[in-house]
Order: structure tokens, then sequence, then C-alpha cells
């Protein structure tokens, strides 16, 4: 990426150089004039796109790269895992207890590989039209409780991990649409507010109405946080912060990527704020509420 930025700026700086000459030898010429500055400055716009062009190829390619590098490693890592524990069971005479707790292992494993295979399907899905074709009417407030208890049993939680405040309102917290891609908006959301948790997972959601129009689920966790520059990008496919801390936990660069389509295929949006690195971050998704009672249909 550094060499086709630099030989870009050189091209940009030859053609600015041959430019100024053709305007110097040529200045009272009216017709070289003519044809001149607006062919030199044709060839440096040209010049400019095809490096910005170029610089944007790399970051992609080196984007799908890390892609495939973390969904080797997600799909891999659990396939080994379970392959062992089957291996030592064929091979070993164990108790029941040990079998027991083998069997949940590789329960977790499947459930692990499951998830990742499903996200990345459901990225594939969710980029292939503009809007979710099902609509019903989703209580957001059961929505949620529902997904907090699947967090807390995915990632084996304490209740006290993660924490839910419903503001009380006599506003039904109604939307339309799909439940099960809200539902994986919001698993992706707590997954990754408990996985980017190193030193334990502290996590705060708050589900809301604004101004009598918008439901809005905040989920807040005290982790690694999110450098100012990178708050509008982490909802880019593929794309993750090019941090230490971050490139520690694996993952595909999906999650939040699919949270914000999700979000704009039901007419809302997402959005991320962090103080900085190390200060925690919160997450938010916003979806219109249900203002006038219709009848739902398939």
């Amino acid at each position: 990426m550094v060499l086709f930025i630099l030989l870009g700026v050189c091209l940009v700086g030859v053609a600015v150089a041959l430019n100024v000459s053709w305007i110097l030898l040529n200045w009272r010429r009216i017709v070289p004039m003519a044809l001149g500055i607006p062919f030199f400055a044709l060839l440096i716009v040209g010049v400019a796109l095809n490096t910005i062009f170029l610089v944007r190829e790399v970051r992609r390619n080196e984007r799908h790269d890390a892609f495939l590098s973390a969904v080797t490693h997600e799909l891999k890592t659990p396939i080994a895992s379970i392959h062992l524990y089957l291996e030592t069971l064929q091979r070993r005479q164990l108790d029941d207890a040990q079998r027991s707790e083998f069997y949940t292992r590789m329960l977790a494993d499947s459930d692990r590989l499951l998830a990742t295979v499903e996200q990345v399907l459901k990225a594939g899905e969710v980029g292939q039209r503009s809007r979710s074709h099902v609509r019903v009417s989703v209580d957001m407030g059961a929505l949620v409780e529902d997904c907090v208890h699947i967090t807390l049993l995915r990632h084996h939680l304490d209740e006290k991990a993660i924490t839910l405040r419903v503001e009380e309102t006599l506003l039904p917290m109604m939307v339309r649409g799909d439940p099960d891609e809200l539902q994986t908006a919001l698993l992706n959301v707590l997954a990754n507010a408990v996985k980017y948790s190193p030193d334990g997972a502290d996590v705060s959601v708050a589900l809301s109405v604004e101004q009598d129009a918008w439901v809005r689920v905040s989920v807040t966790d005290h982790g690694i946080g999110i450098p100012a520059a990178h708050l509008k990008r982490i909802f880019r496919r593929f794309y993750r912060v090019p941090s230490r801390n971050v490139l520690r936990t694996k993952g595909t660069g999906l999650g939040l990527y699919l949270v914000r389509t999700i979000a704009r295929q039901h007419g809302g949006d997402a959005t991320a704020q962090s103080a900085g690195e190390g200060r925690g971050s919160t997450v938010s998704l916003q979806l219109p509420r249900i203002l006038i009672p219709v009848l739902e249909h398939d």
C-alpha cells in the first residue's frame, strides 16, 4: 500500500511539473493553453483516483485475508476440540461423570461452530436484500430479556454479569420486523460486549423509548474500548480495530456489520460510543416504534 501511495504521489508530482512547464512555455498561445491545461488536469485527477482505488483494494484484500484467517480459526478450533474428545471417549474407559463433562464440552464447541457458520451465512443473506420480508409485531422488552438469558447461558456467566434496566413508560415498546433477525442483532451486540471485556463481563443493557417514536437498546461494557477514529469503521464488513487488545480476541469482523445492516433494513440504525481505549464502549440499536396498531400479515 505504501508503494502505491508513493507511486501515485510521484506521478501526480510529475504531471503537475509538466503542466506548469507547459503553461510557462505556451502562456502566450491560446490554443495550446486551452488544450493543455484541461488535459493535464484530467491526467492528475485520473492518477489520483487510480491511487485511491488501488489503496482501497489493498485494504479490502487485507480485510478479506484477516477474515479468512479468523473464520478458519473459529471453525478449526471447535472441530479439533470435538475430535479430541471423541478420540478420548473411543480409546479410554471413562466413568459417567467424565463422560458427562466431555459431552457438555462437545455441545459447547458445536454451539460455537454453529454460531460461526450462521453468522457467515447471515452476513451473505442480509447483504443481498434491502429490507426484511417478514413483518410482525415484536415486543422488544421480551426479546431483550430472552437475548440476555441466552448470552448468559452461552458464555457461562453469572446473572449479575449483565444487568437489564427497562424505562418505566406507558408506551408499548413494540416494533415491526423480523424477530429472528432482531434477535441476531441483539445477540451480536451482547456477545461483543462480553468478548471484549477481558477482565470479566460487567455489561449494562438499557431499554427505553425516545421521542415517542423510537425504541432504543443500549449495551454498555467496561472493556477495552474503541478509539474515536474507528467508531464508524467498526460497522464495515470484515473490519476489526487494528489494536493488540482486539487482535488477541478472535472474531470474524461480521458482528457489528450484521447489527447495522439489520437495523437499517428495519428503518432504524446502530451507533457506537466510547471514551477511548480501556474505557469501555456503548453500542446502541434504534428502531422505529409502532405508533398505530396495524394488522399483522405474513
